[in-house]
């Protein structure tokens, strides 16, 4: 009877160990998506913060353009 709970126990540490694994194995592959993610939005919003700085100058330019016709 000893030896049966012995076994037993050592499946279910077995089968848990398994589990335990893949759920770090799943986090890992999350926790990369996420940085992943997160390096593009950065991308993204540095792309974007340049186009708005350009049309600000863009618009800078017009309106200096305005006056110096408008003198």
């Amino acid at each position: 009877m000893g030896r049966a709970w012995a076994v037993l126990i050592l499946l279910v540490a077995v089968l848990t160990g398994c589990g335990v694994a893949e759920t770090g194995a799943a986090g890992a592959s999350a926790a990369e998506s996420a940085a992943q993610q997160a390096a593009q939005a950065q991308s993204t919003q540095a792309e974007v913060r340049k186009q708005i700085d350009a049309a600000y100058q863009e618009d800078a330019e017009r309106r200096r353009a305005a006056d110096t016709d408008g003198q």
